[in-house]
């Protein structure tokens, strides 16, 4: 999402030694098609694991099926079951795995664009390109690694193979609770510090049999107060039983809903607790994010929902902190388990001079209280790296994988952790290395496939 770019409703709630292509999490799921509405696909082509998860991650994102592949030859070997939309093609020093890769397409009738992706001069990029407009491939400008999730955004938008627009169609929260339209979808927790994942946060959906999928902006501005109840509760028992399908493969994470402070009062959160959690010694719990803004106005109701809700291992969180330091200063007595930070503090954190001290008060104002600092809205590699300077504990956003799914969320763990099984038991068969791999300058989409130990 930009993260998230929707206001946020109240309960937002490969293996490389084979060569044959790995289908990313949920490739064919249709997570973003309306009834009748064919779901793009893109074929990624990296010999970087840590690239191509990032890619898909975005792609997934908007929509869009994507397939792995480590190097043009795996592609050119596999047999796919319908032909992709678009083609993400790395370009390395020698040029002419690539090229033999793009001539393929052209002589396999494809009709998509093609998506070069280099470190490279652009001689070498010339090379594949010319090979592209011989066949008569629509060949787009090349992205120059490193790149910003925007620039996969932009290739998505200008493609029009993302999502539909969903600006202008409203629809009442009461209609899709009706209808059981309304659904959740997750989206990954970075632990910035072990690059690894932490958590999850669940945001509301709504998968009209019309329109798609459509965002909070479409259906939350006019929602009754009995809706925002439902809405509240259906969320907070979607994230204990997705929590509950996570534990049954050894992945315990601690998932985040939003609710508004009026629907929380009134929520029977231990009876729900009781009912849907997962039966595990190890359950790292469930947190509620509360707005600063409602907060502030009410810290005796939040000091006895603090200790109403601990015994069931149910912790608050603050969302936007940061707003009001003044007022912040109330809430040093209250036992948040974090605080996310508010978005205009996190966007140039990395590159602005003047906005990095702010952020760095905010992330240590965070710890005096003895939370974890959350950054939210994370987009640039050069803000992450930032963040993890600060001490910022957690992080989310496009940079490591949009909302999903929870079918796609959990298919992209599932493969992660076989991968990574195999990995090490590749590298454990492996003679010694004369030095370890360098580690990545900042977190990458490989930290949102790494399950946090159970």
């Amino acid at each position: 999402m930009p993260v998230e770019p929707q206001p946020k409703a109240p309960t937002e709630a490969k293996p490389e030694a084979k060569p044959e292509a790995k289908p990313a999490a949920g490739a064919g799921a249709a997570p973003g098609a309306a009834a009748g509405r064919r779901v793009p696909l893109a074929i990624v082509i990296d010999d970087e694991s840590s690239i191509r998860q990032f890619v898909s991650l975005i792609l997934q994102g908007s929509g869009i099926d994507t397939l792995e592949f480590p190097d043009g030859a795996a592609f050119r070997k596999a047999k796919a079951a319908r032909p992709p939309d678009l083609a993400f093609i790395n370009v390395n020093l020698d040029a002419q795995d690539a090229t033999q890769t793009v001539e393929a397409l052209g002589k396999g009738g494809f009709t998509g664009a093609v998506q070069l992706m280099s470190s490279r001069g652009s001689a070498v990029l010339d090379t594949v390109r010319q090979a592209g407009e011989k066949h008569q491939l629509k060949m787009l400008t090349p992205l120059k690694k490193p790149f910003e999730t925007s620039a996969i955004q932009l290739v998505v938008t200008e493609l029009k193979l993302g999502l539909p627009p969903t600006s202008e169609v409203k629809i009442s929260l009461a209609e899709a609770l009706r209808n059981n339209w309304l659904e959740f979808w997750y989206q990954p927790k970075i632990d910035l510090q072990k690059k690894q994942l932490a958590g999850a946060e669940a945001f509301a959906r709504v998968r009209h049999p019309k329109h798609g999928i459509l965002a909070p902006s479409s259906f939350m501005p006019y929602a009754d107060e009995d809706s925002l109840h439902t809405l509240a509760e259906q969320g907070l028992v979607s994230a204990l039983k997705s929590g509950l399908n996570l534990s049954r493969f050894g992945v315990n994470l601690r998932i985040a809903i939003n609710v508004a402070v009026p629907a929380l009062v009134k929520l029977p959160v231990g009876d729900i607790v009781r009912a849907h959690r997962p039966q595990v010694n190890n359950w790292p719990g469930i947190v509620i994010d509360v707005t600063e803004e409602q907060i502030v106005s009410e810290i005796e109701l939040a000091q006895e929902l603090s200790k109403k809700f601990a015994e069931h291992n149910v912790k608050l969180a603050i969302d936007d902190f940061g707003n009001d330091y003044v007022a912040l200063t109330k809430l040093m007595e209250l036992p948040f388990a974090e605080m996310k930070l508010d978005r205009s503090l996190v966007n140039g954190c990395g590159s602005d001079a003047s906005q990095a001290p702010i952020c760095k008060t905010v992330i240590d104002l965070a710890h005096s209280f003895g939370s974890l600092a959350v950054g939210i809205g994370l987009e640039k590699a050069s803000d992450a790296t930032a963040l993890v300077g600060m001490g910022c504990d957690l992080g989310q956003g496009f940079l490591f994988g949009q909302p999903m799914p929870e079918d796609r969320f959990i298919a992209l763990l599932k493969q992660r952790v076989t991968v990574r099984g195999q990995e090490q038991e590749n590298a454990d068969r492996a003679p010694v290395a004369a030095a370890p791999p360098t580690a990545p300058a900042a977190p990458d989409a490989e930290a949102a496939a790494a399950p946090q130990s159970a």
